[in-house]
């Protein structure tokens, strides 16, 4: 084996591992993402059904929820963010329901669809099936 086939060998390995633990980091990161947004979302239905009153005031709270998180935390905490986090833990109360195969940005979209058979279809492939692609920002019928 000459000194150039050695070094592409090393490379390749080398790259394999890289390429494996960046995939293993983003799953981490997502499905930490996930656990964190539908948190959120049950600390968001928490303080609304804690007071009647800031249940009927919801969308002006859900402003000023958005304003303090972002100047606080920064980005991600748009009013409509929001709503799908709230909207996620509503959908997704048992955790294990939660697949982290797919994106927040999956989600998002998932949680428009309102007819619950069509997002199961999306959502839990039948066996020996892959996911669907989902690609956020297109309609899912």
């Amino acid at each position: 084996m000459n000194e150039l086939t050695a070094i592409t060998s090393v490379v390749q390995e080398i790259k394999t591992l890289l390429t494996a633990a960046r995939n293993n980091a983003a799953r981490e990161v997502n499905k930490e993402l996930l656990n964190t947004y539908r948190n959120i979302g049950r600390i968001i239905v928490d303080y609304e059904q804690s007071n009647e009153a800031r249940a009927q005031y919801g969308k002006r709270t859900l402003k000023e929820l958005s304003k303090a998180l972002t100047r606080e935390c920064g980005k991600g905490f748009s009013v409509s963010n929001i709503q799908f986090m709230r909207r996620f833990y509503q959908t997704y109360q048992i955790q294990q329901t939660v697949s982290v195969k797919l994106t927040w940005s999956h989600y998002c979209e998932l949680l428009s669809v309102s007819d619950t058979d069509k997002r199961g279809f999306y959502e839990y492939p039948p066996k020996g099936r892959h996911h669907r692609r989902i690609r956020p920002g297109r309609a899912v019928e």
